[in-house]
C-alpha cells in the first residue's frame, strides 16, 4: 500500500480565488497502521485520536502510537460484520468532568444499540461494567443500512443517524414514515429523563403519531454526519441506491424537520426501484416539500458515499471551508466548495486505493482518513505539501 499519494487539482472559487500555480498536493500520511476494519475516528477534547474498530474495540492513538490495550473492548456484544458492528463513539461534551462517551453498536441479534459508559480511573481504559443501555431500535430483518453515526451537536444533544432497516427500496417505506426511528436523524438529550429526555425544541414533538425524537427524515443510510466546527452547520452524507450518492446540508439556524427525499427521491432524482423489483414506484416525487442535496455524484465514481468534514484546521491554508469526503468503493477524495453565489461545486481533491470508510477530525479541526482492511487497515492524516506561494497585490486605484 502506498503510504502518500500526490494529486494536483484546482479548486472551485470561493471567497480568495486559487491562482495559478497555487493548487493543493495532497498527501496522505499514515498515523496508524496494522489496524482491523477501523469505521470512526475521534477525539475527547484532548490530542489523542480514538479509532473505533468494527469488531467491537476502541483504541487510543498517542503520541504517535495505538497503544495495545484497547480503551474499551465489547467484541462479545456486537454482531459483525458486512454493515453491521461497533460503529462510533462519541464523547460528552463535558467528558473531562463526567468522563461518559456514547456508542452505537449492533447486537448480537442485529439490533442498534446506544449506550453510555464511563471511563476508568485509567484515562487509557473505560469500566466495561458502566454500561447503561439508553435507546435500542429493532433492525433483526435485514443486516444493512444500520447508519451508525453519533455525534454531539453544538447544542449540547446527542445526534444519531439512522438507516431505513435495510433490504432493496426502503421496503417498511421508513425514510418517509413519522412513526419509526429508522431513516432518520434523531437528537435526543442525554442529560435529562432516566436514560434520555427530548428536547422541547424538536421538530416533531407536537404532532400525532410521530416519534418525538425525530429530528429529520427521509434518509436511506446517514453513514456518516458532522457538524461544522464554527458555524454549527450539519452535513449528512446519505448512501444512495442504484444511481446516486448525496450530502445533504442543513444550516446551523434550522429549526430541523428537513425531509431529504428517500424513498420519494435518490438525491436529486425520482427514485425508480430497479427491475429486479425491490418495491413499489413512490405515488410522487418531489412536491415542494423536500430538501435536495447540495452535492450529489453518480456511481460511475464510486458507489457508497462517506462523509467527511468541513474544514477547520490551520495546517492546509488552501483547504480551509471546504468539505472533505470520499467513496468506500472508488477511493476518491473530493473537496466541496461554496461559490460566492451560494451554491455548492465538488473537486476531485485525489485519487486513492483506498477503501475509504470514515473521515475523522482531532481537536485541532485536522482531518484524517480511514482504510477500511481486515488486516492492513489504516488511519490517515489529510495533509497540503505544496509551498505556498506570496499573493500577488492588485494594482491601481
Amino acid at each position: 500500500m502506498r503510504s502518500a499519494i500526490l494529486l494536483f487539482l484546482a479548486l472551485p472559487l470561493l471567497a480568495l480565488p486559487l491562482l495559478a500555480g497555487d493548487e493543493p498536493q495532497i498527501e496522505l500520511r499514515p498515523v496508524a497502521t496494522l489496524l482491523e476494519l477501523p469505521v470512526a475516528i475521534t477525539h475527547a477534547g484532548d490530542s489523542r485520536l480514538f479509532i473505533t474498530l468494527q469488531r467491537g474495540r476502541v483504541m487510543v492513538l498517542e503520541g504517535g502510537v495505538v497503544r495495545e490495550t484497547p480503551f474499551l473492548d465489547i467484541t462479545s456484544r456486537v454482531s459483525c460484520c458486512g454493515e453491521r458492528g461497533l460503529l462510533s463513539v462519541a464523547f460528552h461534551p463535558r467528558y473531562a468532568e463526567n468522563g461518559f462517551f456514547f456508542v452505537y453498536y449492533t447486537d448480537v441479534v442485529g439490533d442498534l444499540v446506544i449506550a453510555r459508559y464511563s471511563v476508568s480511573a485509567d484515562p487509557n481504559r473505560a469500566d466495561p461494567a458502566s454500561r447503561v443501555p439508553i435507546l435500542t431500535i429493532e433492525h433483526r430483518q435485514f443486516g444493512n443500512h444500520n447508519g451508525g453515526q453519533l455525534q454531539f451537536g453544538p447544542d449540547g444533544f446527542l445526534y444519531i443517524g439512522t438507516g431505513d432497516g435495510g433490504g432493496c427500496g426502503d421496503p417498511f417505506n421508513a425514510g418517509q414514515s413519522l412513526n419509526t426511528l429508522l431513516g432518520k436523524m434523531l437528537r435526543i438529550d442525554v442529560d435529562s429523563g432516566a436514560l434520555y429526555a427530548v428536547p422541547p425544541s424538536n421538530p416533531f414533538v407536537s404532532t400525532s403519531g410521530a416519534r418525538p425524537e425525530i429530528w429529520a427524515w427521509g434518509l436511506r443510510n446517514p453513514w456518516r454526519f458532522s457538524f461544522d466546527s464554527v458555524t454549527g452547520d450539519l452535513w449528512i452524507a446519505d448512501v444512495g441506491q442504484a444511481v446516486v450518492e448525496e450530502v445533504n446540508f442543513q444550516p446551523a439556524t434550522s429549526p430541523g424537520g428537513e425531509n431529504y427525499g428517500w424513498r420519494r427521491m435518490e438525491g436529486s432524482r425520482c427514485f425508480v426501484p430497479p427491475v429486479s423489483g425491490c418495491g413499489p414506484l413512490p405515488p410522487s416525487c418531489n412536491d415542494g416539500s423536500l430538501t435536495l442535496p447540495v452535492l450529489e455524484y453518480g456511481h460511475a465514481d464510486g458507489c457508497s458515499v462517506a462523509g467527511g468534514y468541513r474544514y477547520r484546521g490551520t495546517s492546509n491554508v488552501r483547504l480551509r471551508g471546504s468539505y472533505l469526503y470520499g467513496d468506500y468503493c472508488s477511493g476518491q477524495i473530493w473537496a466541496g466548495r461554496q461559490a460566492f453565489d451560494g451554491s455548492w461545486t465538488s473537486s476531485l481533491l485525489v485519487d486513492t486505493p483506498l477503501m475509504i470508510s470514515t473521515f475523522g477530525e482531532d481537536m485541532n479541526g485536522e482531518v484524517y482518513v480511514a482504510d477500511h482492511r481486515s488486516v492492513n487497515g489504516a488511519v490517515y492524516r489529510i495533509v497540503d505539501v505544496a509551498p505556498l506561494l506570496p499573493r500577488r497585490r492588485a494594482v491601481g486605484r
